[in-house]
């Protein structure tokens, strides 16, 4: 047994670990086993408060967009209500125009109708008196004829005027 290696190896084994329990490496080992875990677990523990803060900016950034894309449409919808009434309005604006401008145009045609009229009356009566003065000239002689002639121009005058 002296005589065999894996005697002798497995004495040094026993000694190098009687030495290293002396020195206190197994509690070096151990305090270097502990920080490690305490920085793995410190490790995930941030890994997992990033992961917590990813998932709320994710949360938030869908609700902003969800705000968003309901105010656009908001908006659109705002947009087309407005195109719609002031379509609406330049229609009745339209209308009313149209309608002014018709009846604008109608007052004008009827007084120029009732120009019309008084001139053609005019012309008649002109034309009467004329026609008058020229058949009393003929038919009546003298001082009676030309005070006739001027009474009759005179009433005429005033009756068709």
């Amino acid at each position: 047994m002296l005589h065999e290696a894996e005697f002798w190896v497995a004495v040094a084994f026993v000694l190098m670990l009687a030495i290293f329990g002396y020195f206190g490496v197994h509690r070096t080992i151990g305090k270097a086993l502990d920080n490690r875990s305490a920085r793995i677990r410190k490790d995930l523990d941030d890994a997992r408060r990033l992961k917590e803060e990813a998932q709320s900016l994710v949360a938030e950034y869908r609700a902003r967009r969800q705000s968003a894309e309901r105010e656009a449409q908001e908006i659109v919808a705002a947009a087309k209500a407005d195109a719609e009434r002031i379509a609406v309005e330049a229609k009745a604006k339209m209308e009313d125009f149209v309608a002014r401008r018709t009846k604008s145009a109608e007052s004008k045609i009827a007084q120029a109708e009732t120009q019309a009229v008084a001139d053609v009356r005019a012309a008649a009566a002109e034309a009467a008196a004329s026609a008058a003065a020229s058949v009393l000239s003929q038919t009546v002689k003298g001082d009676v004829a030309n005070g006739l002639i001027e009474k009759s121009i005179k009433e005429l005058g005033a009756k068709l005027n």
